[in-house]
Parts: C-alpha cells; structure tokens; sequence
C-alpha cells in the first residue's frame, strides 16, 4: 500500500498565514474599529457630561454659578460641601443610607450565597421545586406587594424603622443574587470541594475557605445589583418612613432642594455626596470582576 508524500516546503514559500490580508480588508477593519470607537467616546460624554458639570459646579461659589451657569472654577472651594454636609444635614441622610444599604447587602449576598451553593451542589428532594420558588421573584415586582408589606410591617411594629427597611431590601434581592451565583456555581468544577471534603474539612469550612473564594466575580456582580437601587431607592423610604431624622438620602434630598433651591452650588456638593459611594462600589466591584476572569483564564 503506498501513501502520496508531498514535498518538503521550502524556506522561500510563504505560509498561508503569511499573507498579508488584502488592503480594502485591512482598511475596512480600521474604519470599522474607529467608528466603535468614536461611538462609545460619544457615548462616554453624554453620560459623564453631567456628572462632569455637576462636579465642577460643587467647586464653584453660588453668585459665580449664578452670574454663569457654565464654566471653570476661579479658585477651588470647599466651602459648598461644609455647608451641605453640616448645614444642610446630609450627612444624616448619607449615614441613614450607607447603614440601610449595607445592612442590606450584606444580608441579602450572605443568604443568596448560601442558597445558591445549596441548590447548585446538594442533591436532595425538591431541590428543583424551591430553585423555582427562588427564580419566580424574578417574575413579580416588588413593588405591588406594598399594601401586604405595610400591613405586615404594621402589625410587626417595624413602620418608621430602618429595620424594616433593611429586611425588605434583602428579602427583594434574594431572587436576582441567587440567579447570578447559581449559573456561576455550575460552572464550576467540584474537584476541589471534593479533595476538601477528603481532607477533612466540614460544610461549613468547606463553603467559607473554599467555595466564598471562587464566588468572588459573582459576589461582586451581586453586590452592585444590590447596592446601587437599594442606595438610590424613593420609593419605599417615603412609604415606610415617618422620622425626618431616619429618612435616606433619595427622601432627605427632596427636602434638601427645596430648603436650598437658590444656593445652586450647595446642591451641586449634596449631589455629588450622594454619588461618591456609587462610584467607590462600582470601582471595587469592577476590579473584583475583572480579577476573577483573568484568574480564571490563567488557569
């Protein structure tokens, strides 16, 4: 039986990959790549715009904003955000916010954790059954159970409590953070929670050393889905809340823009307060995200 040999290649033919792709394709690809990239620079100065004018606006004394709304500061003053954080009381807002807002998040990440972990890993009897009593939050909104909640809040003492408050914003989040963590759990591979559960180690160990650490870029995205409606939420504060000195900062800013309508650069500093940790959070939770696909992709 003979078998056809082709010739060896010699160093002067070229490779296929060699050849240059031909020039309306290679100019076609760079007109191509600008315009995605003209796109989301213009996309990038729309929604930062604002925020940018916000920013330097806070920097600026009010008879400057007045005299131009729009323009550089003369000279960097700090004099906006003392007033708004001392005299304009946001800073119990901010504090009744950030405490309400982590609460919340925390409880609302910890419990999904470990839900997700155990809908994704044990097997036992209706384990289907409650993964779809979890997923169907997903499909009612919050929001047109207010009228039971109230009720029940009522008759449980928790109206006009940050409590309260904190136990609904968990209770919301539970169904999108179990979603996210549970398709990020199967696709992870069980070997070492297995060679864990070899070594020795119990549920608990194994859940806090072993699997916590894997669900970071997961954790992150839940965190950021929390954080930021729970921080940004009017709605349920001014339904639930009674105490001027127990309101958040979305409630405490409608009183801050009418006592403070014609001080334009004090609202420019409360808004950005307000803003700051939205940014820190999405900063953190961006590099953790980031991290954990590099990690992923270097293994």
């Amino acid at each position: 039986m003979s078998t056809l040999r082709t010739a060896p290649r010699t160093a002067s033919e070229p490779r296929a990959d060699d050849i240059p792709p031909p020039r309306g394709t290679r100019q076609q690809s760079l007109l191509r790549t600008a315009g995605s990239q003209l796109l989301l620079w213009a996309y990038a100065a729309i929604a930062f715009g604002p925020l940018l004018l916000v920013l330097i606006g806070s920097l600026r004394p009010n008879a400057e904003i007045l005299r131009t709304p729009v323009g550089l500061p003369s000279s960097f003053d700090l004099t906006n955000y003392t007033r708004a954080w001392q005299t304009a009381s946001i800073s119990m807002y901010f504090i009744n916010s950030l405490t309400v807002t982590c609460a919340s998040v925390a409880l609302c990440v910890s419990v999904s954790a470990m839900a997700a972990y155990a809908l994704s890993r044990w097997k036992f009897r209706g384990r289907a059954l409650l993964a779809a009593f979890f997923l169907s939050g997903l499909m009612i909104p919050a929001k047109l159970g207010l009228l039971p909640v109230f009720y029940m809040f009522q008759s449980m003492g928790l109206i006009d409590s940050r409590i309260g408050l904190v136990l609904l914003y968990a209770a919301s989040g539970i169904p999108f953070s179990v979603f996210v963590i549970m398709g990020f759990m199967r696709g992870l591979p069980g070997e070492l929670e297995e060679a864990a559960r070899i070594d020795g180690a119990n549920e608990g160990r194994l859940f806090v050393s072993v699997v916590l650490p894997l669900m970071r870029p997961a954790l992150a995205v839940a965190t950021v889905f929390q954080f930021a409606p729970t921080w940004n939420d009017f709605f349920y504060p001014l339904v639930l809340l009674r105490s001027g000195d127990k309101y958040t900062i979305p409630v405490g800013l409608t009183r801050f823009f009418g006592e403070f309508a014609a001080d334009r650069g004090t609202l420019f500093a409360g808004l950005v307060i307000a803003l700051v940790p939205l940014a820190v959070v999405f900063a953190l939770a961006t590099k953790q995200i980031v991290a954990g696909l590099t990690a992923g992709m270097s293994r």
